[in-house]
This record gives structure tokens, sequence and C-alpha cells, in this order.
């Protein structure tokens, strides 16, 4: 998401001096530890469940509390950067970030730790999309080609790099490290940050641009609806709870699309959701978002509670279902230029729903190679193909002004499907080992995620254009 109020750039200018890569290390250190933070947290799960005296269903909260507020207030952030100034509102993220995760660490309750990680996923929702607003304003021609490859490869190492390093803190030191290592990254990030990244101007007078009512109320209703999710189980899918809870969500999300029509500066412009190309990339982009996030989540429990897996063979179980992610992510971009979009994420989401079948009809005691490997390469090639295809799909109707724009919303999706993906994954789950013990809900979680990638390939085939690199390429040129 980048300033549409930003000084001039080099590139604006026509000065040919070039940025120094300095700073884009700096960017990419504080992103990589946004993003690990989603996928590191998922192998100590059981770790933090035990020491803390989590009930079971409320587990999910330590991975849903982070992302749902990463999710609900990342459009806020990057109007904040805009308003208050990029290098500020970096700052500001980094050091909740920091101080949030601080908080994780010494957390000595549920309460506590689930409070902490919201306000780390409030950090990571600041400091995100001012860090790629810096670089956008930094850096220009094949520099900046250069830089956005950087930043948009770090999803995918974070995700590999994230189950691996859990396993060895959890397993060599304790949970509480998962949070105490992102501290002195932090401590030397800001500092960092004073020295290497120049200041930019805020707009001074135009608070009443910020959509704080916006912003509350689309988190606000996002909140609720995971709350319901979570609860469902334990007191029914049509008790009066649930469904009063289900019903506040969809007034607190109606309010929040009235509000986006009545103030003068939206977080989402109502003429947003008219771009077809773009509503629909960043719904793919919500539910496979929601079951691979979810997919760590359930098998996280599954292989140390069931099969009595250590943190550490966790992390190394799970690192070939992250790097084939990357592999078929690059194999994509080739496959689009031949086939186009749709045939692309079509594909890769019936790959991976045959992946979470696989693991749905994994028995009881499963070995890892025969029963759990294949459908975890399975659904990682799958979504390697789709993340990369929404991801410039999702640019195909939307013109150079508004990239900024379609980038948060896509950065939304990944975030918020994270969050639901886990609470919906889990709260099937749940139900179903209440009665019949924890491998049935294992199973059940997984078919619900073949079910999910099933719709998403139905909505791929109907509503994503089949756009091609050089097509996007034209239109982004307008």
């Amino acid at each position: 998401m980048h300033s549409t109020h930003a000084q001039p750039t080099q590139a604006d200018t026509g000065a040919p001096e070039r940025g120094p890569w300095t700073v884009l290390i700096l960017l990419a250190v504080a992103q990589f530890m946004v993003i690990l933070d989603i996928t590191v947290v998922n192998v100590a799960l059981p770790s933090i469940g035990r020491a803390l005296d989590f009930a079971p269903a409320d587990l999910q909260w330590v991975v849903t509390a982070y992302v749902l507020f990463t999710g609900g207030f990342l459009l806020l952030g990057g109007r904040a950067a805009d308003l208050f100034g990029r290098r500020r509102m970096f700052l500001a993220g980094l050091v909740i970030f920091t101080a949030a995760s601080l908080a994780s660490g010494l957390a000595g309750s549920p309460e506590a730790l689930v409070a902490s990680r919201a306000a780390q996923g409030l950090g990571a929702a600041l400091l995100s999309p001012a860090a790629l607003s810096i670089i956008t304003t930094t850096y220009s021609g094949a520099q900046r080609t250069t830089a956005l490859g950087v930043w948009g490869a770090i999803g995918g190492a974070g995700a590999a790099v994230g189950v691996l390093f859990g396993g060895m803190l959890t397993t060599w030191l304790s949970w509480e490290w998962v949070f105490f290592i992102n501290v002195p990254v932090g401590l030397v990030a800001a500092a960092s940050t004073l020295h290497l990244v120049p200041r930019s101007r805020a707009r001074v007078g135009h608070v009443r641009e910020l959509d704080l009512a916006g912003a509350l109320a689309v988190t606000a209703g996002l909140v609720t609806l995971v709350y319901a999710f979570d609860g469902a189980p334990t007191h029914g899918w049509g008790s009066a709870r649930t469904l009063a809870l289900i019903g506040l969500a969809g007034a607190l999300l109606a309010a929040f699309a009235v509000i986006e029509r009545s103030v003068e500066r939206p977080l989402m412009a109502p003429a947003t959701w008219r771009v077809r190309s773009l509503v629909s990339s960043a719904t793919v982009m919500l539910g496979a978002t929601g079951i691979l996030v979810g997919a760590f989540f359930l098998n996280s429990l599954y292989v140390q509670g069931e099969l009595g897996w250590s943190a550490l063979e966790t992390g190394f179980g799970f690192l070939p279902f992250a790097l084939v992610i990357g592999l078929f992510a690059h194999l994509g971009s080739h496959a689009l230029q031949k086939v186009g979009a749709r045939a692309v994420v079509a594909s890769g989401l019936a790959l991976l729903g045959g992946g979470a079948l696989l693991l749905a009809m994994a028995p009881d005691e499963a070995s890892y190679a025969a029963d759990l490997l294949p459908g975890l390469l399975m659904m990682g090639a799958g979504i390697g193909l789709v993340f990369v295809t929404v991801q410039i799909t999702a640019m195909a109707d939307v013109t150079h002004d508004n990239a900024g724009l379609a980038s948060g919303l896509m950065q939304t999706g990944h975030e918020v499907g994270a969050a639901l993906g886990v609470a919906v994954l889990s709260a099937i789950a749940a139900a179903a080992s209440a009665g019949s013990g924890a491998a049935a809900g294992y199973e059940a979680g997984f078919l619900a995620a073949a079910a999910i990638a099933g719709a998403l390939a139905l909505l791929a085939l109907l509503a994503v254009p089949s756009v091609r690199p050089a097509q996007t390429a034209r239109v982004m040129a307008h």
C-alpha cells in the first residue's frame, strides 16, 4: 500500500539517483518478523496451551487475535502513513509490535497472552503498509522492481522459516522465546530506522480524514463473528447465544458499509467492490489463506497431541509443506503466461482440496511419509499456484493510482482469511471431536477445508478473469 500523497520520488523528478539497499534490508527484516509470527506460534501452541492452561477451544485465539487485528487495522495503518508520515508510523508500529512481543513472552494467563497478541497485530497493521510505502518512495525503475520482488518473497520465506524456527526455540529454550526473539530485533530495527530512513512530511490538520470509525466497526464485527464461531461447538450452532453474536457481527459489518459510503475518505471506497478481478481475487485469497493457516493449526495439535511429536519434529515435518509453496509459486508465474489466471487458480484450488481430502483420510495412528506428507505436499502445491496468480490477477482492472488500495485489500483478505480459517476449522474440529475423539475432529476439519476449496474452485471458474501478465502490465500502464 503506497502513499498517494507522498512527496515526489526520484522517478517522478527524473533524477537517476539510486536508493540505498540498507533501507530495503531494514524493512525486510521488520516485515519478516511480522510474517514469521503467524507460523512460528503454531508449532508452539501445544506447549503454550499446557503452560497457561488454555481451554482447548480457546487456544486458536493465540493465532486468531494476531491476524484478526492485523487485518482489521491494515487499511487504517496505510491511511495513517499517508497522513502522519511513513517513517513515523513505521516506528510506531515497530515499537508497539516489539513491546507486545515482550508482553506475550511474559504473559501468565490466557487472557494476557491473547491481549498482547492483539496488540502485536495492531503494531503489524501500522508497520507493514508504512514499510511498503517507504519502499515505493525510496526506489524507482529496476530498483523498485527488485525491491518489490524481495518484499513478495518474504511471505513464503517467513512461512518456511517460521515452522522450523518455532520448533527449535520451543524445544531448545521454551515457548516464551518465540516472542522474546522479536525484542532485540525490534530494538535494533527501531534504532536503525532513525539513521537510515528519511523523514516524510505529515499532513497536519487532516486527522479528520482518518476513518477510525470504519476501522473500529469492521474489526469489532470480525472479532464478534470469530467469537461466535469459537463458542458454537460448546453452546450449539442454533443456540440463542450463537445466533445473537452472528446477528451482532452482521450489524457491525453493515455499519461499516454505511460508514464507508458516508465519510469523505473511506478505508475502502464503495466503487472498489465493483472491480470483479480484484474482488474475486481477494475472496480466493481469503479462503485459501484460511485453509493454509487452519491446516497449520490443526496439524500442529494433531501431530503433537495424538502422535506424540516434539515441537522440533513438528517444525521439520512442516518444512516440506512450506518449501513446496515457494516452488509452485515460481512455477505458477510461468504457467500463468501460458494458460491464463482462471485455469491456474482453479487447478491450484483443486490440488488444495485434494490434499485436504488426503489428510482427512489419514488413519488414527498416521505415519508421516505415507499418510501425512502426500497431503501436505499437494496442499502446498495448490497454495503456491493460487497465491501468486491471485496477486497478479487482482491488479488486472486496477489503475496505477489505485494500486496501493488494491494491495491493501489483498493484504486484508490474507490476514482476515487466516483468522476466519482458524476459527471455522477449529470450531468444526472441536464439535466433531467432542463425542468421537481428536482424530475425528482432525478428519472433520480437513473435510471442511476440502469443501471450502471446492467452492472456491467453482468461484474461480465463474468469476476470476483469465488474464495474463502481459495484459495486466498494459492495464497498469494507463
